[in-house]
């Protein structure tokens, strides 16, 4: 990647000025040389009006431009006892802009902290943010709910584990960035970038400009612009609004999770290990609340980590040493959830739809093959043998879902499946289970390889080790990539898997160390430094995603598993599940209502009930599958039969599962879930929404039959369609109705027809409702056009499966060397 300034972000330091009709924020860059200027409206009670002017302005220019707008903004013209223009607050970045049920939010960054450095680029922790109201009093229109929100909203720590870079893409690997985008500055800013400059100018020239009578010229600079992985960024939607209107200097995306670094000398020579976590923001939540995956193929508490080895003493991306190596943990990518209203420790596991194509499994594994390549590794660490099953379940659905899947995969492509109780391994004396995850460790890096920017591996060349050679990945000129990717998972996908994520970056680390020259074989011992170091880095990278997502630190620590923890860590093990429980049982459901409000999956709308009516948040993150309904707030929300505790327990109970079986499926289960059956029927009746038969006066001509019978269809229909995306409180249309009447009663008339033989089908059609359309042949079933060529086709295909090959002509010959010739020479 190029060393030069136009990669970095123009704007580093900023600060926002005030009038009563506007907000200017003025960004600067790091020496204070280069400015901009974002002009902010506050005269709009809800929509956002900002315009970007696109000039670079030196530091006397600013000053000039502030005062004028000092002097013009004063209330009297020469006054010099008050100000027109106040300092406001000063940032170091844009979170992004908000709106709740008034106007919009500008939540902006006031401090930071420095974590860590890779190759120039400084990586910084939010500390502290501020979030400003941006319209004016005067033009503020109030509502009662808008306070509740902006609580909900600031119950996202902003100020706890989330990270940015003014000059490093934090959503991408290392391997990304300096392999994909290591071109010349000069291709990224050749015909594009003009064409773009002529873009802007048009616009600007379209729109109004606030600076247009100040005579600047306009200077359009475009520098090395890359889209970042919206995945693992927490504030694209944030910024969604001002996206395509701003400079994208403006632009700074923040990512969540873990960030740390250690330095350590090997041998007299510095060397920095950087440990980087990415938190998915698809299908974010907490522990119980957010299980196994949604529609689309994201997974609850999935995240990417990374780990960075680089020599510190050259620090620069194109002269110095670096290497990474990525693996991920996530939930078992299946239908699955776990009822939390028991109040007991451990739920019961509960698969909640059927999934026998493995479709969603199939999503998950296609994004993973997408972003990481083959083979894609997954070591499930969830227990095999229990009295009671409990975690079996998900075992035994996952591995029929890989297997289902590899039939559609090349052999070469295979999904590996590797499945060990480590439970079990723990509790039995006679076996090591670091020595066992050590193994398999050494298989997945073989298999996977690892990133490294240097061609030339002088500990190789001088000391050759016999397992290099078994080294997989790619090799390229520069260097050598990861191709694939270990997946890690238990049930939480917290204390089991970071010790097995440890052992497995010990092993990579091993081998990037070896690769950098720093040791002479690719193998570290415990007890070392360098391994003391590395181990102190994942407990901290494991306490940090295990608060987030389970509401503790971690329980079991690789301590746990060596044997080698005092007895005073059993008590504390104790404390930190007391404290997972408390949070999963009492605090989760704020903190899943405040992430679904960050992440924008849920936006406040008059029209829509308020956030914390939902009974559930199951349709915001399952896109593909139900609207919520619009009147639901009459419905459900109106009445205050339900006390304050009954309906928290509700939401609890359903934050993350989908509506409740019907009494058919309960019937149907078996004995031994027949208690959490009976819980889950007793929620139907708080949940279901009720659908009532609308009769008109006018139907009087109807039986009582025939409305009972209209009744029990609407109660079939209510329990058919809610697996299959209908909104069931949405009433269809009256003209519906009697299509579907109409039809109803011709089929039955026909029926007729074919059982007596007596009644003529034409004096039966007479006697039907008239339609409302003039016309009814598009309900008329057309069979299909096929030409002749085809149905030959067809019928050669029928007769090759009955053993009946028809002779070869001459263009089957010419087809079959063709495709001979193409696929072997």
């Amino acid at each position: 990647m190029p060393q030069s300034a136009s990669i970095i972000s123009g704007i580093q330091k900023m600060v926002l000025y005030e009038t009563r009709a506007r907000y200017f924020l003025v960004g600067t860059n790091q020496a204070q040389t280069k400015h901009r200027v974002l002009k902010i409206d506050r005269t709009e009670p809800k929509d956002l009006v900002i315009i970007d002017d696109k000039h670079v302005y030196s530091q006397q220019e600013v000053r000039e431009l502030l005062g004028r707008l000092d002097l013009g903004n004063r209330t009297k013209i020469g006054q010099k006892g008050s100000s027109g223009l106040s300092r406001a607050v000063s940032a170091f970045g844009i979170v992004g802009f908000v709106r709740f049920l008034e106007g919009y939010y500008i939540v902006l960054i006031t401090k930071r902290r420095k974590m860590a450095d890779i190759g120039g680029h400084s990586i910084y922790k939010i500390e502290d943010t501020s979030m400003i109201y941006i319209p004016n009093d005067s033009v503020r229109v109030t509502h009662p709910d808008e306070a509740r929100y902006v609580r909900i909203f600031q119950n996202v720590d902003l100020s706890s584990n989330f990270y940015f870079s003014y000059s490093y893409d934090l959503s991408h690997s290392l391997q990304y960035n300096l392999t994909l985008l290591q071109r010349p500055y000069e291709l990224w800013s050749s015909p594009a970038s003009s064409a773009e400059e002529e873009v802007q100018t048009q616009s600007k020239q379209d729109c109004f400009d606030i600076f247009e009578d100040e005579g600047l010229p306009t200077q359009v600079v475009y520098g090395l612009l890359n889209e970042p992985y919206y995945k693992y960024v927490w504030n694209g939607k944030l910024l969604e609004r001002v996206k395509d209107i701003v400079h994208h200097d403006w632009l700074m995306y923040i990512i969540h999770g873990f960030c740390g670094q250690s330095k350590l000398l090997i041998y007299g020579r510095p060397v920095h290990i950087t440990l980087i976590a990415r938190r998915s923001s698809k299908f974010a939540g907490t522990r119980f609340l957010k299980r196994g995956a949604n529609c689309e193929g994201d997974v609850a508490n999935e995240v990417e980590t990374e780990q960075i080895v680089h020599d510190a003493s050259v620090m620069s991306f194109t002269a110095g040493s670096y290497s990474s190596y990525v693996q991920v943990r996530g939930s078992v990518p299946l239908y699955w959830s776990q009822d939390i209203s028991t109040m007991m420790p451990k739920p019961p596991i509960r698969l909640d739809q059927a999934d026998p194509y493995a479709h969603v499994a199939g999503l998950h594994f296609d994004q993973m093959l997408q972003r990481f390549g083959s083979p894609i590794i997954i070591l499930n660490l969830v227990k095999k043998r229990e009295k009671r099953k409990h975690e079996k379940i998900l075992s035994e659905e996952l591995y029929p879902a890989v297997i289902n899947l590899n039939q559609f995969l090349p052999p070469d492509n295979w999904i590996d499946y590797i499945a060990w109780d480590m439970a079990r391994y723990t509790k039995s004396k006679l076996c090591n289970v670091l020595d066992r995850l050590s193994m398999i460790a050494e298989n997945v890096v073989k298999r996977t390889g690892f990133f490294i920017n240097c061609s030339d591996f002088f500990c190789h060349t001088l000391r050759p080790d016999d397992r290099w050679g078994d080294l997989g990945g790619h090799i390229a000129a520069s260097g050598r990539v990861q191709t694939g990717v270990l997946r890690t998972n238990c049930v939480d996908c917290l204390d089991r898997t970071n010790t097995a994520q440890f052992m497995v970056g010990k092993c990579a680390l091993a081998y990037q160390l070896y690769a950098l020259g720093m040791i002479d074989k690719p193998k570290l011992q415990f007890d070392t430094d360098c391994v003391r170091l590395f181990e102190e880095l994942y407990e901290d990278h494991g306490d940090t995603l295990s608060l987030q997502y389970g509401g503790s630190q971690l329980v079991h620590r690789v301590k746990t598993y060596r044997k080698i923890a005092p007895w005073t860590q059993h008590s504390k093990d104790i404390m930190q599940t007391l404290s997972r429980y408390y949070s999963n049982a009492f605090s989760d459901a704020d903190r899943q209502d405040a992430i679904n409000l960050f992440l924008q999956v849920y936006q406040p709308s008059e029209s829509k009930p308020h956030l914390w009516e939902l009974p559930t948040d199951f349709y915001l993150h399952q896109r593909n599958t139900m609207a919520l309904p619009q009147d639901r707030r009459s419905v459900d929300f109106g009445s205050n039969k339900t006390s304050k505790e009954e309906t928290l327990l509700q939401r609890k109970t359903a934050a993350s599962a989908p509506p409740p079986p019907s009494e058919e499926a309960i019937s149907s289960t078996s004995e031994d879930d027949s208690e959490e059956d009976r819980d889950d029927d007793g929620s139907v009746s708080q949940r279901s929404t009720p659908i009532k038969l609308l009769t008109e006066s006018g139907e009087s001509n109807r039986t009582q039959e025939e409305i009972q019978h209209h009744q029990q269809q609407q109660q079939q229909q209510q329990s058919v369609k809610e697996p299959y995306g209908l909104n069931l409180a949405e009433f269809p249309a009256e003209e519906d109705q009697l299509i579907y009447e109409r039809f109803a009663h011709l089929g039955e008339s026909q029926h007729r027809v074919e059982r007596t033989e007596r009644i003529n089908l034409a004096h039966i059609i007479c006697l039907e409702p008239v339609s409302c359309f003039p016309e009814d042949s598009i309900y008329a079933a057309l069979p299909p056009q096929v030409d002749r060529d085809s149905r030959d086709e067809f019928e050669s295909h029928v007769m090759t499966g009955q053993g009946q090959v028809r002779v070869l002509c001459r263009d089957d010959m010419l087809m079959y060397r063709e495709y001979v010739k193409n696929r072997y020479m």
